[in-house]
């Protein structure tokens, strides 16, 4: 964010009335910066959620084979359920972080063509 410091001469005496005073500076909200972190952000959160979601879903896995090796007569377990769960989780979150990316790589694309010009 750019900041601009705002000056102004003071009414001091007028031994001191030529030198500048600085206030504190005052940033500026500005959208494009915003947008960029907002994307940044969905990113590396994404990315890890579908890193979670992977080791959920292994630990879910593992505790099938467990369930499945323990007693064989059982069919439908709660762990496949959970396992699903966590394959879908990891899916959607990998296809946000592949979606911001290339929104975040276009928006870079056109600033760069934009600024050349």
């Amino acid at each position: 964010m750019k900041t601009h410091k705002v000056t102004h001469q003071s009414s001091l005496p007028s031994n001191t009335r030529n030198k500048l005073v600085l206030r504190r500076t005052r940033k500026r909200f500005n959208p494009k910066v915003f947008i960029d972190r907002t994307i940044e952000t969905t990113a590396i959160v994404s990315l890890l959620l579908t890193g979670f979601s992977g080791v959920g879903a292994m630990g879910c896995w593992g505790m099938e084979i467990i369930e499945t090796n323990a007693n064989p007569n059982i069919i439908i377990s709660g762990w496949e359920q959970q396992k699903n769960i966590c394959l879908g989780a990891m899916l959607v979150s990998f296809s946000v972080f592949l979606g911001s990316s290339l929104i975040g790589a276009s928006f870079s694309i056109q600033r760069d063509k934009f600024s050349d010009s």
